[in-house]
């Protein structure tokens, strides 16, 4: 049986992970023991943490990644704190970021954090004494600047912080870096150090691009409490072609059933490109690992089930059982030329006045499966769109042309579906 460290380095969750602290007597200088991060998995029970900011009313597949680790350490028996960047998300990160973020009031930020626990809830158990969710704004906004800047700036040191990556490439760029975003760092490692007086929380996660960050916090623990803590970083997810994870023409795939329903989640995961289906098993599902090499282990058509299998257990573990199933049905329906009456499929209505105005390259664009017309216009003479079940191939088709009974099902490839009705 393998172990939780193991485990999470076998599913590709481990990027980079701080190395072993020995830690000497104070006085004698004998060492006492070697602190490792793979030690303190496999043999103690730790308190862990990872940042959401709450930029949005909803998580979305990006977020998945460090969910799911989450997910494993705590069903490992470690405890979970998740916590929402209340205070954060009003400097907003730099990271991996070209420009500024918008700022957002509190009132949004607040309502936003509230939606994020709600959804973090399908995942991780925040029960008495099982896990934790807090927001940072209970100790960063009542800061009094001066203090600050006297306790905790001066572990800082300017030089060092802009040799990081997130600072860098901001200030090689036109537009700088502001000196509110120069702030976050200071804020993540504080973030930090709260933590592990408050919860005895010793290990951060997060993506990569989080590393420098979390380093900080680390260094700021060791100096203001002579304490070790630890870092684990997760991969930067893009897809076989390159693709950023969890985009598609239409926009990010939300984990909120009102933005990406549980059938256009379960079409996400279900097309798949074959080169990522295993590794994407392996992040994604908690499928035993030997259950998904078997899943695997023939390519072609057969990869058609182990993409089902992703996208199963997928929708299963964000929207429910019960909804997994019913997509399920409904894309083995459609896949099989079936169903066209699927209750289950994205759908868009359109007024009666617009139906004679409007061509299919526009309606295309409107329900999100391209995103101009131009685009639109070249999937349609390339012979890529289909009009209940017969391909389209005139640019210039209208949509009062195609319906049947004030319904048209539109079909893009072989496996996007989506119902336009007049209504």
């Amino acid at each position: 049986m393998s172990t939780i460290h193991e485990e999470l380095k076998a599913r590709g969750f481990v990027q980079q992970e701080t190395a072993p602290v020995q830690v000497f007597h104070p006085t004698t200088h004998e060492l006492l023991e070697t602190l490792s991060l793979k030690n303190l998995l496999n043999n103690s029970r730790i308190t862990y943490y990872v940042g959401f900011d709450p930029t949005a009313d909803s998580l979305h597949i990006g977020h998945l990644l460090p969910i799911m680790a989450m997910t494993h350490l705590q069903r490992a028996g470690h405890t979970p704190i998740a916590i929402i960047g209340g205070g954060t998300t009003m400097i907003g990160d730099p990271s991996g970021k070209t420009e500024t973020r918008q700022m957002l009031s509190k009132e949004v930020i607040a309502s936003n954090g509230q939606r994020l626990l709600a959804q973090l809830k399908h995942y991780l158990d925040f029960g008495q004494g099982k896990g934790l969710f807090v927001n940072n704004a209970e100790w960063l906004l009542p800061l009094n600047y001066i203090e600050f800047l006297r306790d905790i700036g001066k572990h800082f040191r300017v030089n060092e912080m802009v040799r990081t990556t997130a600072y860098a490439e901001r200030l090689a760029r036109e537009e700088g870096l502001s000196f509110i975003e120069f702030n976050y760092q200071l804020l993540q490692a504080y973030d930090f150090l709260v933590l592990y007086e408050k919860y005895g929380c010793t290990v951060q996660m997060g993506g990569d691009d989080q590393w420098s960050n979390i380093l900080a916090g680390i260094d700021l623990i060791r100096k203001v409490k002579q304490g070790n803590a630890h870092a684990l970083t997760f991969p930067l997810l893009t897809t076989a072609s390159g693709k950023k994870m969890g985009k598609t023409e239409s926009g990010a795939v939300w984990l909120d059933s009102a933005k990406t329903s549980p059938y256009e989640y379960y079409q996400y995961w279900i097309n798949t490109e074959d080169g990522d289906v295993e590794k994407f098993l392996k992040l994604f599902t908690f499928l035993p690992l030997e259950k998904i090499t078997e899943l695997c282990a023939r390519g072609g058509q057969h990869l058609r089930t182990a993409k089902e299998a992703l996208a199963f257990e997928t929708t299963k573990i964000t929207h429910g059982e019960v909804e997994a199933i019913k997509a399920q049905n409904v894309s083995r329906e459609l896949f099989s030329g079936k169903g066209s009456e699927a209750s289950h499929l994205p759908s868009t209505a359109i007024s009666q006045t617009e139906v004679d105005k409007l061509r299919l390259v526009e309606v295309l664009v409107r329900v999100g499966l391209s995103s101009s017309k131009t685009e639109a216009g070249k999937l349609i003479t390339s012979g890529g769109v289909y009009a209940n079940g017969e391909r389209v191939i005139d640019a210039k088709v209208m949509l009062s042309e195609l319906l049947v009974d004030g319904t048209v099902l539109l079909r893009k490839g072989q496996k996007t579906f989506h119902k336009v009705v007049v209504g």
